[in-house]
């Protein structure tokens, strides 16, 4: 008969060894995700590496949720909106995305180039009337260049649409992680705490970030022209993407460092945080 004492110890064991072959288990779907080999004898992955691999499979378990929910619901594939208005929260069982009438037409490309594109503002009143062509029209809403020439209204509106989410698309439940996130000094290791973050958003948050996180890595793509880099971006979108779920103007001044370093991260690793 074992002794307590040795029963536990060789639990200790029997635990070491488990967690040991789950480990490896990991590191071999990880490789697969990569298409990468692990040798015989184990081996670590490098952790920015590691990282582009479960972002990798937490998309495609995303996708997968959303194709069975598409599936088992029986939705019409159709963008309809219960909500055709340009302050609501326009939520697509489909595409699984906020950005209606925007993606259905795309966030024009033939402006890439411009300079201070985001930075620089369009008229007010020519914004307004955007505005108020998605509340009349809806995703029917004309936003062309022969309607509206002036690329600087139609990403004026774009961050207009942002500001009036009533919930940010960084939510005010994850606000908080997102800013000690931004906190750590270790870049892997901060690197690593925004992609945890980010599994949190709900579907629609997280599908329309990605969607625009694309989107600004190819605005700077274009910095020799458009003198728009991460950073740049970052002081931008910062505020306009995420705000503190108390509405206190000290929190929002000490925060706006922490908010622009979110958003240039997502910027620049756009292709392994999604």
């Amino acid at each position: 008969m074992f002794s307590q004492e040795l029963w536990l110890e060789n639990e200790k064991k029997c635990a070491v060894v488990r967690k040991s072959k789950q480990g490896r288990k990991r590191q071999e779907l990880l490789a697969v995700a990569l298409g990468v080999k692990v040798g015989v004898k184990g081996g670590f992955l490098w952790p920015p590496l590691k990282l582009f691999a479960c972002s990798q499979i937490s998309s495609l378990v995303r996708r997968a949720a959303l194709t069975h929910n598409d599936n088992h619901f029986n939705y019409e594939k159709t963008h309809n909106f219960k909500v055709h208005t340009f302050r609501g929260p326009h939520w697509c069982e489909y595409c699984a995305n906020f950005m209606w009438g925007l993606i259905a037409q795309g966030v024009r490309c033939s402006g890439l180039k411009s300079e201070g594109l985001y930075r620089v503002s369009g008229f007010t009143e020519h914004i307004e009337d955007v505005k108020m062509a998605f509340d009349r029209d809806g995703e029917k809403a004309d936003i062309s260049a022969s309607i509206y020439p002036d690329i600087n209204i139609i990403t004026g509106a774009l961050k207009l649409y942002f500001r009036d989410l009533p919930i940010p698309l960084i939510t005010y439940d994850t606000y908080s992680k997102f800013i000690e996130a931004a906190k750590i000094s270790n870049a892997d290791e901060r690197l690593e705490a925004v992609h945890e973050v980010l599994l949190l958003l709900p579907p629609a948050h997280y599908e329309t970030l990605r969607y625009l996180m694309i989107h600004l890595k190819k605005v700077t793509m274009n910095e020799k022209d458009n003198l728009m880099n991460a950073e740049n971006l970052g002081i931008v979108f910062g505020p306009t993407l995420m705000r503190p779920p108390e509405d206190s103007t000290l929190t929002t001044l000490h925060d706006m460092r922490y908010q622009k370093l979110i958003v240039q991260i997502l910027i620049e690793n756009e292709d392994v945080l999604f």
